[in-house]
């Protein structure tokens, strides 16, 4: 069970100037970790962080810190999601090296997708890297 695959959903943003990076994470089941994609739970977990996000406006400008690579969805092992994400995001809020930062996150990561809308389109997942 320790090494379940586990579906973590990152914003890399800039809140009120400062540099921010809420989380969101669930458990995948065995079977959507089969999939090319996680679908509408992956989706679902990434309209959680996007809510909260937007609730956090309210405390100042919200800004993308990384451009399109701002909104991630990643596959990650719970343990490595435990004891090694902690690390990374507390290194990122504190030096701002947004490539260092995602380099480790490829490291880390089984799988990952990129969060993107398009104007008239649905949003989708796009693989990352």
């Amino acid at each position: 069970m320790a090494d379940a695959p586990y579906l973590v959903a990152l914003a890399l943003v800039e809140l009120n100037g400062k540099r921010s990076l809420p989380i969101a994470g669930r458990s995948q089941s065995e079977n959507a970790a089969h999939h090319a994609d996680p679908g509408q739970e992956g989706l679902t977990l990434v309209l959680e962080l996007l809510l909260r996000l937007w609730q956090r406006t309210d405390e100042g400008p919200l800004q993308r810190a990384a451009g399109e690579t701002s909104l991630l969805l990643l596959e990650i092992p719970l343990t490595e999601m435990s004891e090694q994400l902690p690390i990374l995001k507390a290194r990122w809020l504190a030096d701002g090296d947004t490539q260092a930062f995602q380099a480790d996150l490829q490291t880390l990561a089984h799988r990952g997708w990129r969060v993107l809308f398009t104007k008239y389109e649905p949003v989708s997942l796009v693989a990352w890297p």
